[in-house]
């Protein structure tokens, strides 16, 4: 395994994917309107860990995104780590908040885990289609990594 992802190794937050779904619940419930949701998406998105330029290649573009979007993922079947990044500030939220689920979990648990926080907090109703098909190939890159790992 190579050390590019040890350095910045900052998730998870919460013990279980479970958990961190239901904290991303909460917070997102303390919001009245969906100006200030997205505001805490720009604000969640400045909290990613550093993306080393050197791998902002193509070979570690997301397609499927309007935005821009790199990801990398190491690891083995007990522990998956991911480090993504947008050049886009609302984009790199909603990677923020992928990540909270998913990286430094199994991929059994990657695997068990559906991402019930995006109807949990209204997301699904609120994304433009190009964010939404974006979100979506985030999420199966996760999942495809975790497939892959097992």
């Amino acid at each position: 395994m190579n050390d590019t992802l040890a350095p910045a190794t900052y998730f998870p937050l919460e013990p279980t994917a479970v958990e961190a779904q239901s904290a991303i619940a909460e917070e997102f419930a303390f919001f009245g309107d969906w100006a200030e949701r997205y505001q805490y998406l720009i604000d969640l998105g400045r909290k990613l860990p550093a993306f080393p330029d050197a791998l902002k290649q193509e070979e570690h573009r997301l397609h499927g995104c309007q935005s821009m979007v790199w990801i990398v993922g190491e690891g083995d079947s007990t522990r998956l780590d991911f480090r993504a990044i947008s050049d886009s500030a609302i984009v790199s939220g909603l990677v923020f908040l992928a990540l909270r689920v998913y990286s430094g979990r199994s991929a059994e648990e990657i695997l068990a885990t559906e991402p019930n926080y995006v109807a949990d907090i209204g997301l699904s109703k609120h994304l433009s289609p190009t964010r939404s098909n974006g979100h979506a190939a985030l999420l199966a890159f996760i999942r495809e990594r975790a497939q892959a790992a097992l």
